[in-house]
């Protein structure tokens, strides 16, 4: 079966990194200093931030972990969905800065997609604090530089995605048929749990939920009916405590439905028709019964392998929990494997269609 994996991570090569604090003062920018033949080590305000490995920029090193090292986990991943690491937002920094801070790492995916076409897909990244400039640079990413669309944060600062300021990008995103890839970024709470990981294990499941009741109860899916949103690791909190936002709607419609009357059921599967849902998420659960529930909420067609590589909370065989499931059919696997992410990136995937109708 093909496999299309619609979440993964790249950066820049160390060696080719402006000096952003040089060209626009000092802030937490990023930089990437190569510690040796295999790794790197990233700084964010000249702080270290985490070591990443090779593959991490590396296009030949990815395609070959595709090829053979996850080839146990019912066939390789033929296509990698490119997007860069959240912590490049940077929405912190001024519209200038982020604009041209987007349209270098746009440029680095774009190049890098170019170079091995039939391997990779590719995400942009936008200056969200300053929607002009978003709409602008999206518009580059889809028409000039062959993207499929963008990922952008859970939150832009204090705006949730809600905010109105915001609507104008969904809006162009829809027009242009831009495929829209949330993932969780500076994650609530991270200051008053510092122990144990939970910024990355409680603060980033609640951060998606937060992206999803935003959309939804802002009325950014009811006002944009074809926009295609994708949320990160399977929707983060949101499917777990679904009952408690649909109760919350319903019992307090002066909090909740002020713009948008609409219950959250809704924009679920329709268990009567089938019909799925109004919005994506991909694969990441690490456990069977949470994934069965999941696409029981959203349907199978709103569900896409995502494997959050190379780090080290993603599914280090991407794919191969779907795999491993007996109670799915093939063609559910075929749908969760390659067919969601067909769908979600819409035209920035065409090139692989044909395949994923040979190996079906």
């Amino acid at each position: 079966m093909l496999k299309i994996d619609l979440h993964t991570h790249i950066l820049p090569p160390p060696g080719v990194w402006p000096d952003w604090a040089a060209r626009f003062g000092e802030g937490a920018w990023v930089s990437l200093r190569e510690t040796g033949p295999c790794g790197a080590r990233m700084y964010v305000g000249g702080e270290v931030f985490r070591e990443v490995g090779r593959n991490c920029w590396d296009a030949a090193m990815r395609i070959a972990e595709c090829d053979a090292v996850l080839r146990s986990a019912g066939g390789a991943v033929r296509v990698q969905t490119l997007s860069t690491v959240p912590v490049m937002f940077s929405y912190w920094a001024s519209p200038g800065a982020g604009y041209d801070l987007s349209r270098w790492l746009n440029d680095e995916i774009a190049r890098t997609v170019a170079a091995h076409p039939e391997r990779f897909a590719g995400l942009g990244t936008l200056p969200m604090q300053a929607p002009e400039l978003a709409c602008r640079e999206l518009e580059r990413c889809v028409g000039e530089l062959g993207l499929a669309g963008a990922q952008i944060g859970s939150h832009v600062n204090s705006w949730n995605l809600s905010e109105p300021a915001l609507y104008p990008v969904f809006e162009r995103a829809e027009g242009l048929g831009a495929a829209i890839f949330v993932h969780p970024w500076e994650m609530m709470g991270a200051g008053e749990m510092p122990k144990y990981w939970l910024p990355w294990l409680v603060g980033m499941p609640a951060e998606t939920s937060r992206a999803i009741c935003s959309v939804i109860f802002g009325g950014v899916l009811e006002r944009l009916p074809r926009l295609r949103l994708c949320f990160a690791h399977a929707g983060g909190s949101f499917p777990g405590t679904i009952g408690r936002i649909i109760h919350g709607h319903e019992c307090r419609p002066d909090l909740c439905a002020v713009d948008n009357p609409r219950s959250p059921r809704e924009y679920l599967r329709n268990e009567a028709t089938g019909a799925p849902g109004r919005f994506f998420v991909d694969s990441l659960t690490h456990d069977a019964r949470a994934l069965r529930g999941v696409i029981a909420l959203l349907g199978e067609e709103r569900v896409a392998l995502g494997s959050d590589y190379p780090f080290p909370l993603g599914e280090a065989e991407p794919g191969a929990l779907i795999c491993s499931m007996p109670d799915l059919t093939d063609r559910t696997k075929a749908r969760l494997l390659a067919g969601t992410a067909l769908e979600f990136l819409g035209a920035g995937a065409g090139r692989f269609a044909a395949e994923g109708a040979r190996m079906s």
